[in-house]
């Protein structure tokens, strides 16, 4: 099922939806049909967070509507037509990995740096700021400070209900579902910032796409192979291809990334976690001779198979 945080016609309010053969519906209004339709009485999700923090509300009533071929709900209107903010569009935490064996490699070469032989030891991640989320074709303005702007290629996950010393093998029933992610990063500050001994800062809190949907697991079953998704990834500027590679070339799975965020410390429903960049999946990667810096009135499209693509302007 594809979950989505949308605006209303006025632009003032953001609810949450879902889409079924590319109609959005109110989650509100389809779990008051419902609760009326069963004659329950139940609390109604608003936003995406009420509806992960009401598990009670998530008794396959979605999936089985999902699965219907005619539906009888009133629609916001066609996918096309809505305006998708994020899906979650102020978690409550996101954190960043750095999982793609590929990208970590590469990116360490073009700085003439080796390979760090602890990286293989466990997934480390960094917190980025969880109020600077932007949605799919939301402006993302470049920072003045920057002149060595970059997209990320990603995919994030969204924790599906609460958990505290999450063993690997338990993981995947945390996980609600998956999205796009680009991690937009200020290199040039970034390489800055890193030599002083912690993680970016100033490099990376301007900005964090995601969407457009929250893709639930089920939908993803028939790509799954153990703990990894066979899904093709790609990245573009300005209708070029660049950036191509495939979310199962993950080195820790997000299994291993739950398990590790989620020592001594307690996940919750909404928190996000990103995967870190794909093998190929921004210009530091690439190199300035295959593609210069962003600058604003870029366009930065990026894909996944079955998850979308997440679409944003720089201004």
């Amino acid at each position: 099922m594809k979950l989505v945080s949308y605006y209303t016609s006025d632009y003032k309010r953001i609810r949450a939806g879902w889409i079924h053969n590319s109609s959005v519906y109110d989650l509100e209004e389809t779990y008051l049909h419902l609760a009326e339709t069963r004659g329950e009485d139940i609390s109604s999700p608003v936003s995406l967070l009420d509806y992960l923090n009401l598990p009670q509300l998530r008794k396959n009533w979605l999936i089985d509507l999902d699965k219907t071929t005619e539906i009888t709900l009133p629609t916001v209107g066609k996918e096309q037509e809505i305006k998708f903010a994020a899906p979650i569009p102020r978690p409550a935490s996101f954190r960043d990995f750095y999982a793609f064996e590929e990208h970590v490699k590469t990116a360490r070469k073009k700085r003439g740096l080796d390979m760090i032989p602890e990286w293989y030891d466990f997934p480390v991640f960094y917190f980025s700021n969880v109020s600077a989320i932007k949605g799919p074709d939301e402006p993302v303005e470049k920072p003045e400070y920057t002149e060595w702007l970059d997209y990320e290629l990603e995919v994030a996950c969204v924790i599906g209900k609460e958990g505290r010393n999450i063993k690997r093998g338990e993981a995947s029933e945390y996980i609600e579902g998956f999205m796009v992610l680009n991690d937009w990063s200020a290199r040039d500050i970034q390489r800055q910032e890193v030599k002083v001994g912690l993680g970016p800062a100033k490099g990376k809190d301007f900005a964090t796409s995601m969407g457009p949907y929250l893709v639930t697991k089920d939908e993803l079953e028939e790509r799954r192979s153990g703990e990894h998704y066979d899904l093709e990834m790609k990245a573009s500027v300005n209708g070029v291809l660049l950036s191509q590679g495939n979310m199962k070339s993950l080195y820790f799975s997000f299994a291993q990334m739950i398990e590790r965020a989620s020592e001594a410390c307690t996940l919750y429903p909404g928190d996000i976690i990103g995967s870190g960049t794909v093998g190929t999946g921004c210009i530091l990667e690439l190199g300035t001779e295959a593609h210069r810096w962003l600058q604003k009135g870029d366009v930065v499209e990026l894909s996944i198979e079955k998850l979308g693509v997440l679409r944003n302007e720089i201004i």
